[in-house]
């Protein structure tokens, strides 16, 4: 059975970089593009939660640190 993963993301930091979005094998990152945080960028968002297989590239990528991994068993 192929692991589902959760992700949180602190977007309050995010500088909207991509690098994740440029990471994610399954393409399920984008910015969005309708949010503007505190530091006014376009923060990361998910665009399909369930297809999230936990591989934490997105995480690994992130100049920042503002991705956590979750495994959901």
């Amino acid at each position: 059975m192929a692991k589902k993963g959760k992700l949180v993301f602190r977007t309050d930091r995010c500088k909207g970089c991509e690098l994740c979005v440029n990471a994610c094998p399954m393409k399920i990152l984008k910015l969005d593009d309708e949010a503007v945080n505190r530091k006014g960028y376009h923060p990361i968002s998910i665009t399909d939660p369930d297809k999230c297989i936990a591989c934490a590239s997105c995480a690994l990528m992130c100049p920042d640190g503002i991705i956590n991994v979750y495994v959901e068993e």
